[in-house]
């Protein structure tokens, strides 16, 4: 199989879909590596670095997207993109369609096979492909909202850990999953006042036991979230539901009614956000006010970390590019049903159904497609 690498044009995203050592499991594997020009040097990877493992080096994204049979990427493919994928050609990178009905009609259209890094599942349950992407976004959220706690940047002026003699922030994280847990390990780490809110009282008690009653805890209800987000300093949402869009914890009135100058952290925002209030946001330009509550909504955080992100996506997603490359697409879906839930888009069907009802699209199940 001829795997294509096109360099990644977000703003600001400076991950890359293979690192060299990827390709080097691939150019081994007797498969052809095609990787765009400068792709890699967002995490200190030279054209020289990948030509060295074997892979050809291509002047232009559209010659990639040409020849590729599979095209793997780290962020959903932009309007530009789009118009170069074929009939039958296989992407696979994240998409989170839920919130993107343009993209997910595009795709549709192209004809192409979309395959969704969030959507994967593991034989022990959990979303293998996110929760490394997650966990970055998790501890990124603690210094995000640090830096914008600052007065200079529209908070505040609270520094999240205080000092002697002064009391540190309220941090009140909504979600106990991934990113939770590591929001409120950075938290805490940085010494300040932290509550985590879940509607499982197993995943608090987990949480309890892991950090100790230096974590303060909340069973999530209407009533007990409204309190909290009055009394905090700082909010992060991380709430998900596997491939649809993010429920909306927090409403209008709920940011009217908080501190002037707390911060909200919509780590949800890749799923359309948690707060009725976010709206995406690029690194470039982090965030906006809101009724005095700043809020910081960068759709790609761990893109800021580049080579951090990028090696730890690919110690998750490596196995299975190797999969779909060894096998051909139809045949590793069949042969995988873990990667087959990833499957989104399938040569002009929608087959995420949780898509499908965010979007209000047709749906066609999987295995009417990978059986």
């Amino acid at each position: 199989m001829l795997v294509g690498v096109p360099k990644e044009i977000k703003v600001h995203e400076y991950r890359v879909g293979l690192t060299p050592a990827s390709a080097a499991e691939l150019t081994r594997r007797g498969h052809a590596v095609l990787v765009q020009s400068g792709a890699g040097a967002g995490i200190g990877a030279s054209d020289a670095d990948y030509a060295a493992v074997g892979a050809e080096i291509a002047d232009a994204a559209a010659e990639v997207f040409a020849k590729a049979d599979m095209v793997v990427k780290v962020k959903e493919p932009q309007a530009s993109e789009r118009k170069l994928l074929r009939p039958g050609q296989t992407l696979f990178t994240y998409l989170h369609l839920a919130a993107d009905k343009p993209q997910a009609e595009e795709l549709l259209a192209s004809g192409a096979i979309g395959i969704a890094y969030e959507t994967v599942t593991a034989a022990g349950g959990g979303l293998p492909l996110l929760a490394p992407m997650s966990e970055v976004a998790g501890r990124m959220s603690i210094q995000a909202a640090a830096h914008s706690l600052e007065k200079s940047q529209g908070g505040m002026g609270v520094l999240l850990g205080g000092v002697v003699g002064t009391e540190p922030a309220k941090v009140l994280v909504l979600g106990g999953g991934i990113v939770g847990s590591n929001a409120v390990a950075m938290a805490l780490g940085m010494g300040a006042d932290v509550t985590v809110v879940d509607q499982s009282i197993t995943v608090l008690r987990n949480l309890t036991a892991r950090f100790g009653l230096a974590l303060k805890t909340a069973v999530s209800t209407r009533e007990a979230v409204a309190l909290l987000l009055r009394q905090a300093d700082v909010v992060i949402i991380g709430v998900l539901v596997p491939g649809a869009a993010a429920p909306k914890l927090i409403t209008a009135q709920d940011v009217k009614a908080m501190k002037p100058g707390s911060v909200i952290v919509d780590v949800a925002i890749d799923q359309g956000g948690g707060a009725e209030t976010s709206r995406s946001t690029t690194h470039s330009e982090p965030t906006y006010i809101v009724d005095g509550v700043v809020h910081y909504c960068v759709a790609n955080m761990p893109g800021a970390v580049a080579r951090t992100s990028t090696y730890a996506l690919n110690n998750a997603t490596l196995p299975f590019v190797l999969q779909l490359a060894d096998l051909g697409t139809m045949a590793a879906l069949k042969a995988n049903r873990h990667l087959a839930d990833g499957l989104n888009i399938f040569k002009g069907s929608l087959t995420e159904p949780s898509v499908a009802r965010d979007l209000g699209l047709k749906h066609t199940a999987k295995e009417s497609v990978t059986a």
